[in-house]
């Protein structure tokens, strides 16, 4: 593999990325918003 140029490009962003989608559509018709808030802005910031 070749110099990386974006962060993007990590493997384990793209699955991070991938969580959250998948995360996001498992709490979609939670209807306890906090819990929801506080999972999803977790989520996110693993891919940060």
């Amino acid at each position: 593999m070749g110099a990386v140029k974006y962060f993007e490009e990590f493997k384990i962003w793209q699955d991070a990325r991938e969580l959250v989608g998948e995360i996001y559509a498992f709490t979609g018709g939670v209807r306890d918003y906090g819990f929801n808030d506080q999972i999803q802005r977790a989520a996110v910031s693993v891919m940060k």
